[in-house]
C-alpha cells in the first residue's frame, strides 16, 4: 500500500513539474514577443521626429516620407508585424539615404541624434527577434518532446509562429556615395 502511495506522489510530482516547465516557457514565449513588441513601438515613436526634421530639408520627397509614415502602422499577426517590420527598415533606409542629397540635413545635429537612436533601435530589434526565436525553439521543441507533449495537448499547446523575415531583407543593402 504505501509503495502505490509513493508511485503515485512521484507521478503527481511529474506532472506538476512538467506542467510548470511548460507554463514557464510559455510565459518566456510572450515576454520575449513583448520585447520585440516594446522596440517596434521605440521605432515607431522615433519615425515621426525624423520624418519632421527630414520634411524641413527635404520637401518634395514627401511620397518617401509619406511611405514610412503609413508602413509603420500596418499588421496584427505575427508574420504580418515581421512582413511590416521589414517593410519599415527599407522605407527607413530610403529615408536616411536622402541625408546624402541634403549635406545641410546630414549635417542638423537632430537628425543626428535620431539616426543614432534609430540605429541603436534597430540593433535592438534585430537582437529581440533572435531571442524570440531563440524562445520559441526551446519551446517548440519542448511540447514536441515525450512526455511534455502529452501534457501540452492536455493544455492545448500548440507550435509558437516564428518571427520571419523575407528574402528582401537578406539582400545586401547597397550604399552609394
Amino acid at each position: 500500500m504505501v509503495w502505490i502511495l509513493v508511485v503515485i506522489a512521484i507521478i503527481l510530482v511529474l506532472i506538476i513539474a512538467l506542467y510548470n516547465h511548460l507554463i514557464r516557457l510559455n510565459i518566456r514565449c510572450k515576454n520575449a514577443w513583448s520585447q520585440i513588441d516594446n522596440q517596434l513601438k521605440r521605432r515607431a515613436d522615433l519615425i515621426p521626429n525624423l520624418v519632421e526634421v527630414t520634411k524641413g530639408y527635404a520637401s518634395y520627397e514627401s511620397k518617401v516620407l509619406t511611405d514610412v509614415v503609413n508602413a509603420r502602422n500596418k499588421a496584427t499577426t505575427i508574420s504580418e508585424m515581421a512582413k511590416n517590420s521589414e517593410e519599415v527598415s527599407d522605407k527607413l533606409n530610403k529615408l536616411l539615404a536622402l541625408s546624402e542629397s541634403y549635406p545641410d540635413l546630414k549635417a542638423n545635429e537632430v537628425f543626428k541624434n535620431l539616426q543614432i537612436e534609430l540605429t541603436g533601435t534597430e540593433d535592438k530589434i534585430a537582437f529581440a527577434r533572435q531571442f524570440y526565436n531563440d524562445t520559441v525553439q526551446h519551446y517548440n521543441t519542448a511540447i514536441a518532446v515525450f512526455p511534455n507533449n502529452i501534457m501540452a495537448k492536455i493544455m492545448k499547446y500548440g507550435e509558437k509562429e516564428y518571427f520571419k523575415v523575407n528574402d528582401n531583407e537578406k539582400e545586401v543593402v547597397r550604399v552609394e556615395l
